[in-house]
């Protein structure tokens, strides 16, 4: 219903309907709940009140203003418990008196009119809207009934076709274990028809080799402590044949959730457990020999040590004595032959229960002997495994005779590894090889100690040098004729924090190999001439030459006469105080090399000297070729002029000719290992000009040297 014109009303009766709008809305606004700001509410209230105030004017006079109202009121949800009773009430009270129009009995029997109209009309709206809220509410509830019917026999049918004709077997039973229906797919998997499942409780199905985890997981689940689980399970056929299959057991609960059902769904994955068991061989068998590969011997290793029932174990690790030989000679074919009948001998050779021949790797293999008694039974393994390989393998036309090194180790359990027996087994095999091959060693852990603290000591020798733990004790070369020091070699000591002082011999092999030893050698070279140049300043030509040592390397080191050089020019020392010694075997060995960088030394005035001369190649036509100064024949040769009461004669011989003939070539000859004041004297008198050993001093601090040439 629209409002007549605000035109058509006085403006006086306008402004009083605009403030009975505002008490009007001030009263019903906190009764319902109205989706309008409370401006809204009061634009809303003045439209429905300048229609009561023309409801009131009209001519002829009708209620059905007032009933249009309270239709409108409950159409924009003024539907609180208060909001008629306000309304009314506010009609009769205020409404004539804020229009400024007089209450007589005309007016007051309109406005009862219309607040009668108002509420039939408010009440009819308001019970056509709950009987529509009503009628919805109905028709919602039918829907989702209908929908949960439908969506249960579509869940229904849906189950039904999944159960009958799932590829994977599907099997129902109660909580007791009694199956109560199986579908098509597990009747053909195991062969029994459903009334012969029905027949069967859960519990018959066990098989033998079951894990036991398998029945206790489904204890757990009948008791309701879990909701499902997976395991691989072995089933037999109504054949007899055996089916392996992946099983998934849930639990179904009741609405108080109890155990009610158990559900089995089990797939036939027989033929991948078929595949997984061969490629499981495949990778743990050597593909040549058949034997058990590196994979499976460590496996079978990592289980004995986790058998508390085995307190000790064993291996021969054996490795083929010249089979690269035969290999690169004869070809790889007959090489695999060879290994393929070394297998089978091996194989063949030691058998039985506890014990295990595996293929490591090339032409290595190993035997593993489970609780042995003691080192005897390994033994007994190696000597049955070197007897089995004495006999020639024919192969091609070809007789081979083949032999092993095997090392030994045999022990008890606790206390050690795996990883400790692996790699002990393997450090004692190459004790075999170094020892002469075909044969066996035992691990010796004092052996082994040695061995390494000889890798230690490899390893740890650059960072050595960095840190300064290296110096140099001085040795002094004593002239036999008047005992006057004229010159003192060189001696390197390594003052290790773990092992103390060493002596050379601990440390120069490991330096050669690892070629260390020229960085260190000029080390050494460069204390040694700093040193001198010390003797020299304070003692003038008493000052003794220093005589340094060159190790192979060093002497073929092309760097060599530039560092000579160098060093010497940094510590201002005259070329003829410097010696350098090189072993016999090494000056000799580059005797039919060239020769330049020793000429070059000798041309610069350093003076050439054989060390240890007599033990090596002992070429004496080379000697005359040779820049060399001086020669020091080499201790061995003096012990027998070392008694107090006579003389080897033979030794006396060796020494005198050795001395005239480096005479003979114009050669100092220096006497080493001199310990007693015989040698001293019997040296003098066969020609040596100096003499060097304990009889004189040890190697000593540069200040005991110093004391030494004051005296």
């Amino acid at each position: 219903m629209a409002a007549p014109g605000r035109s058509n009303l006085d403006p006086a009766v306008l402004a009083g309907a605009e403030s009975f709008a505002r008490t009007w809305a001030t009263a019903v606004i906190g009764s319902s709940y109205v989706p309008m700001t409370r401006a809204e509410v009061a634009e809303h209230l003045q439209a429905l009140t300048e229609v009561l105030v023309h409801a009131l004017h009209a001519s002829p006079f009708r209620t059905a203003p007032g009933y249009e109202i309270g239709a409108r009121l409950v159409e924009a949800h003024f539907t609180g418990t208060d909001t008629l009773g306000r309304t009314v009430q506010l009609l009769g009270d205020d409404l004539l008196g804020e229009l400024g129009i007089a209450p007589d009995e005309v007016m007051r029997s309109r406005l009862a009119a219309l607040q009668g109209a108002l509420a039939a009309g408010y009440a009819r709206a308001l019970r056509e809207r709950t009987l529509a809220e009503q009628e919805a509410i109905r028709a919602a509830v039918l829907d989702a009934r209908d929908q949960a019917e439908a969506a249960l026999r579509a869940s229904e049918a849906r189950f039904r076709a999944m159960f009958t004709e799932a590829a994977i077997g599907i099997g129902i039973a109660d909580i007791e274990g009694r199956i109560l229906d199986v579908n098509q797919a597990l009747q053909d998997m195991l062969g029994f028809s459903v009334e012969e499942m029905r027949q069967y409780n859960i519990r018959d199905l066990m098989h033998p080799e079951d894990g036991s985890s398998v029945w206790r997981l489904y204890d757990q689940l009948t008791a309701g402590e879990c909701d499902h689980y997976r395991a691989e399970k072995r089933f037999r056929r109504a054949d007899g044949e055996q089916v392996w299959t992946h099983l998934t057991l849930s639990l179904v609960r009741d609405d108080h959730g109890d155990p009610q059902y158990q559900v089995a769904m089990i797939e036939d994955v027989t033929d991948r457990h078929l595949l997984q068991n061969r490629l499981r061989y495949q990778a743990l068998h050597d593909p040549l020999t058949g034997l058990p590969n590196r994979a499976l011997f460590l496996e079978r290793l990592g289980r004995v040590f986790n058998n508390r029932n085995r307190r000790r174990a064993g291996l021969c690790y054996l490795d083929l004595d010249g089979f690269k030989v035969i290999n690169d000679s004869l070809g790889h074919d007959i090489g695999d032959q060879l290994l393929v009948e070394v297998g089978r001998r091996l194989d063949h050779s030691v058998s039985g229960e506890g014990k295990l021949v595996a293929r490591m790797g090339g032409d290595e293999f190993v035997i593993l002997v489970e609780g042995s008694r003691d080192t005897q039974d390994i033994v007994n393994v190696a000597d049955r495994v070197l007897r089995e390989l004495e006999s020639p393998i024919r192969i091609g036309g070809h007789e081979l005779t083949v032999s092993a090194s095997i090392g030994i180790v045999e022990r008890a359990l606790s206390g050690t590894t795996a990883a400790d027996l692996m790699r002990d087994a393997d450090i004692t095999l190459y004790w075999a090889k170094a020892d002469g091959k075909s044969r066996w060693a035992l691990y010796d852990p004092d052996r082994n100690a040695k061995e390494v603290a000889r890798f230690t000591l490899s390893a740890t020798m650059p960072a050595a040098l960095e840190r300064d733990e290296f110096y140099v004790d001085y040795q002094p070369l004593v002239r036999l004729e008047d005992s006057t020091v004229v010159g003192v070699e060189a001696l390197v000591r390594w003052q290790h924090p773990e092992f103390g002082r060493l002596a050379p011999d601990r440390f120069i092999e490991l330096a050669e190999e690892t070629g260390l030893i020229v960085p260190l050698g000029r080390w050494v070279l460069r204390r040694a001439c700093e040193q001198g140049r010390r003797w020299l300043e304070e003692f003038g030509d008493a000052a003794p030459f220093v005589s340094v040592n060159l190790a192979v390397r060093q002497s073929r080191d092309p760097e060599l006469v530039r560092d000579v050089k160098r060093i010497l020019d940094e510590c201002a020392l005259p070329p003829h105080h410097l010696q350098l010694e090189l072993t016999e075997s090494a000056i000799m060995g580059t005797a039919d090399e060239p020769l330049e960088a020793l000429r070059a030394l000798s041309d610069m005035g350093v003076r050439i000297a054989i060390d240890d001369f007599g033990t090596g190649y002992s070429n004496l036509a080379y000697l005359k070729h040779l820049p060399v100064h001086e020669l020091k024949i080499a201790g061995s040769f003096m012990e027998g002029l070392r008694a107090a009461d006579e003389e080897d004669p033979v030794d006396a011989q060796i020494v005198s000719t050795l001395v005239q003939l480096a005479h003979a070539l114009q050669l100092g000859v220096t006497a080493e290992g001199v310990e007693t004041p015989a040698q001293a004297k019997r040296l003098h008198r066969i020609g040596c000009d100096t003499g060097q050993g304990w009889f004189f001093a040890k190697p000593m601090k540069p200040e005991s040297i110093d004391e030494m040439l004051r005296r």
